[in-house]
C-alpha cells in the first residue's frame, strides 16, 4: 500500500489509525486505500507549503486548497473524489476526538454530471455470442461467462471469484461475495444454468492448480482463475467481430442487465439487491438510461419522426 511521506504536522500514528479504520471498519480494498493515501498526500503537501495546522484548519483554508487543485489542472471529477477523502479524514478525527469540530461540514464539491453507462441491446448481445466457436472448450467457457455476466449482472471481480460451492443451480441461485465481503444471493436464468452445467462437465477434466479447485472459470492451460485482463481482451475481440463499435468491457453486461430489467418493469429495489448496491442512488442511474432509451424509441417510431425521415 502506498505510504504518505510528507504528513505536514499530522502524526504517523493518526494516519495509520485512519488507514486501519478504512480497512477494517469501512472494508475498503487495497486499491481504494491507495487512492485515499494519494489524495491525502495532496492535502498534507498543501498544509506544509502554507504552514497550516490540520487541527485548526478552516473552511476558508480548504476552499483555497480546492482552488489550488483546480489551478493545477485537477478535473472536477477528481477534485470531488479528493474532497470526499478530505471529509472522510476529518469525520474520523472528530470520531476519535482528535478535534472537536469538523471543518469540512460546509465544504462544497464541484458539480459534476454523472455519465450514463453504455448498454448493449439484446440483439447486440446475441450477435457477440454468435461469434464464439462453441466447438472449442474455451469457446464453451467464454459463451458461458458472457451469459452469466448478463444473466446475473455481476461485477468482473465477482465473476472471476465465482466458486462451484456457491452455485445452487437446482434452486436457481448463485451466492456472490461482493464489495466489502458482503454476500448476496442472485437469481440466475435457465439459459445460464444450462450453459454452466455444460461448462462444468468440461471443467472436470482440467488439471487445476492448488487453490483454484473451487473456481468456476479457469484457464484450460494454466489451471488458474482467469484474469481481468484476459476477460477484457476476449470480450472486446468478440464484439469487434460482431461489428459493435461501442466501448466494450465486461462491465457493459452488468449495465445492460440492470437497464433491461428496468425496461421490463422490474422494481428498482429488487435491481439494487441483485446488483449489490449499498445505496439506491447508485441504482437510480439506470432510470436515466431507461429514459434515454424511451426517448430514442419515441424519436424513431413516432409518426412525426417517420414523416420527417421520409421527406
Amino acid at each position: 500500500m502506498q505510504k504518505i511521506s510528507n504528513t505536514g504536522n499530522v502524526s504517523q500514528d493518526i494516519i495509520q489509525q485512519y488507514i486501519k479504520y478504512l480497512r477494517l471498519e469501512r472494508s475498503y480494498s487495497k486499491h481504494t486505500l491507495d487512492a485515499y493515501c494519494r489524495d491525502l498526500q495532496k492535502l498534507f503537501n498543501y498544509y506544509t507549503d502554507h504552514g497550516i495546522d490540520f487541527r485548526t484548519v478552516t473552511l476558508h483554508d480548504l476552499d483555497l486548497f480546492a482552488g489550488e487543485m483546480r489551478e493545477n489542472g485537477i478535473s472536477p471529477r477528481s477534485l470531488a473524489r479528493i474532497l470526499s477523502g478530505v471529509r472522510s479524514f476529518y469525520r474520523f478525527l472528530v470520531l476519535e476526538k482528535e478535534i472537536e469540530q469538523d471543518p469540512t461540514e460546509l465544504l462544497e464539491s464541484p458539480k459534476i454530471g454523472r455519465p450514463l453507462p453504455q448498454v448493449l441491446s439484446t440483439e447486440e448481445i446475441d450477435s457477440i455470442l454468435s461469434q464464439i466457436d462453441m466447438s472449442k472448450p474455451e469457446g464453451v467457457r467464454d459463451h458461458c461467462i458472457i451469459e452469466v455476466l448478463y444473466s446475473c449482472g455481476l461485477r468482473i471481480s465477482e465473476l472471476t471469484e465465482l466458486r462451484i460451492s456457491n452455485l445452487f443451480l437446482d434452486e436457481g441461485f448463485i451466492r456472490i461475495m461482493g464489495k466489502g465481503s458482503k454476500e448476496r444471493l442472485v437469481p440466475i436464468s435457465p439459459q445460464a444454468i444450462k450453459e454452466l452445467k455444460i461448462w462444468l462437465d468440461i471443467r472436470k477434466h482440467i488439471d487445476t492448480k492448488r487453490g483454484f479447485e473451487d473456481h468456476v472459470f479457469v484457464s484450460r492451460t494454466r489451471g488458474k482463475s482467469l484474469s481481468r485482463i484476459s476477460l477484457f481482451v476476449f470480450i472486446r475481440e468478440y464484439a469487434a467481430k460482431a461489428g459493435i463499435r461501442k466501448d466494450i468491457s465486461p462491465h457493459i453486461f452488468r449495465h445492460s442487465f440492470a437497464t433491461h430489467l428496468l425496461q421490463g418493469g422490474a422494481n428498482l429495489r429488487a435491481i439494487q439487491e441483485m446488483l449489490g448496491h449499498e445505496s439506491i442512488g447508485t441504482t437510480e442511474i439506470y432510470t436515466n438510461v431507461d429514459s434515454t432509451h424511451l426517448r430514442e424509441q419515441l424519436t424513431f417510431h413516432h409518426p412525426r419522426s417517420i414523416k420527417n425521415r421520409k421527406t
